[in-house]
């Protein structure tokens, strides 16, 4: 017999404290059941969990029923579910997933927290705490990044302390120093009649690995171990065909999505004639737009996958979080 929805909601306040007691519910109401990935026509009070568990993991009292007094039950996985707040703004302390940046860029996102040796860190991308090369050990980091208000001294967050060079391509080839000597010497061959001509040859560059850098913050009670809607992570994990992952970005927020390609070799661009390769990096869907850069990309079970950098209206590129660990010689706190 169906039940109608006005049956249907006069029962839910009366069974909703016993199905919130139960692990991992944390919110009921009334919708639709879903069959087989499909939303079906039968009204079912739906309870949302954090996490769906496997049968066997649960005793029958933790069970949500299959129907309550005639009335089908359903289980959403929703996630953690936390109140939304604007990454843009000033935060104290500040998560992973804000706006942050060099005080002469726009903004970027601030990753996650970082430790070597007795120190904690902030850990994000070189163009977005160094600048893309041009910035000088000790500069201000201002968070919100510029682009969102913030300013100096009134938001200075952490001091730029290391930084890994991205090497970009054509740099040798356009050496004056090198051209004039070139100049030179391929003049006096001609004077005294030698053949003998000297000609520039630039080195290929190896790929880069990473994009990334840490700086320190002023007082550590103005960071905070944990990443904006995500919340905190405790260790780090492959990247691997297939995964699911998702991050909180200063510009799109939370977003999730898989990873659709790794072992990829790709060239970015960062603006008019500085294009830098990049090799061994994981490749995912729309999930970032320009801003999102620097985010912590982690997996569904809140593992640490890899530093977001790069993108398209239809790609994210991330390097793998082992190679930026291995560059700066850091750990997750």
């Amino acid at each position: 017999m169906a039940v109608t929805l006005e049956e249907i909601r006069r029962l839910l306040p009366e069974v909703r404290e016993e199905l919130l007691s139960k692990p991992n519910v944390i919110g009921t109401g009334v919708g639709y059941k879903v069959a087989e990935g499909r939303q079906t026509e039968e009204l079912a009070i739906i309870c949302s969990v954090e996490t769906k568990k496997a049968r066997k993991d649960l005793t029958n009292r933790e069970l949500v029923p299959p129907s309550i007094q005639s009335v089908r039950t359903d289980v959403y996985p929703t996630g953690m579910i936390y109140a939304l707040q604007d990454p843009t703004k000033r935060f104290r302390p500040a998560p992973g997933g804000v706006s942050i940046g060099h005080y002469l860029i726009t903004a970027g996102t601030l990753g996650c927290l970082v430790e070597r040796g007795e120190k904690t860190y902030i850990l994000s991308n070189n163009h977005v705490l160094a600048n893309s090369n041009d910035a000088s050990i000790g500069d201000p980091i201002l968070q919100p990044g510029p682009h969102d208000g913030g300013t100096h001294p009134l938001d200075h967050i952490a001091n730029l302390s290391e930084f890994v060079p991205i090497e970009f391509e054509g740099g040798d080839s356009a050496c004056p120093v090198g051209q004039g000597i070139a100049a030179i010497l391929n003049g006096l061959a001609k004077i005294t009649g030698s053949k003998t001509r000297v000609r520039l040859v630039r080195k290929a560059l190896a790929a880069n690995l990473v994009d990334c850098a840490i700086a320190e913050p002023l007082d550590p009670r103005d960071v905070k171990n944990e990443i904006l809607h995500i919340g905190s992570v405790s260790e780090i994990t492959e990247g691997t065909l297939g995964m699911s992952v998702k991050k909180s970005g200063r510009t799109t927020g939370f977003t999730e999505g898989k990873i659709d390609q790794i072992d990829v070799t790709v060239r970015v661009s960062y603006g008019p004639e500085r294009v830098a390769t990049f090799a061994d990096q994981l490749v995912a869907g729309a999930m970032s737009q320009g801003g999102d850069s620097g985010s912590a990309v982690v997996s569904s079970d809140d593992k640490l996958v890899g530093l977001l950098f790069a993108g398209s209206s239809n790609t994210t590129v991330i390097n793998r979080i082992q190679n930026v660990f291995q560059a700066l010689q850091v750990t997750l706190p």
